[in-house]
């Protein structure tokens, strides 16, 4: 059962539509992308962060920021893009407690997009 808190199921089957007849291979695919990919992107953000690179971190942040809305992953996708707004707008100061929401969200995320492909 998809926790409707986590993942928008009309995303979801916005996606199984795009390819109907295939048993959720699209599906199962491009969600294997993202959880394998999101993490290279936290990771980032970590470095980037340390070393105070803004540029970097801003375009990891937005690059988490799209996948998650294309897996309608909603509340990591709000707290990425609040991520990569305060870091454009005042810096990387600040967002050490942005960058862990997205750390929790990512984690609620990648357990229910699990579950979905799982089944």
């Amino acid at each position: 059962m998809l926790d409707s808190s986590v993942i928008d199921p009309q995303s979801i089957e916005n996606l199984r539509d795009l390819n109907p007849d295939d048993g959720d291979e699209f599906l199962r695919e491009i969600t294997a992308i993202f959880l394998d990919d999101t993490p290279q992107r936290i990771a980032e953000l970590e470095r980037s962060l340390a070393a105070g690179d803004n540029a970097t971190f801003i375009r990891a942040a937005h690059s988490i920021k799209g996948s998650s809305a294309n897996l309608g992953a909603l509340i990591l996708r709000t707290a990425a893009g609040t991520l990569e707004h305060e870091s454009k707008v005042n810096g990387l100061a600040s967002v050490g407690p942005l960058l862990e929401a997205v750390k929790t969200e990512f984690g609620r995320a990648h357990v229910a997009l699990s579950a979905l492909v799982a089944t």
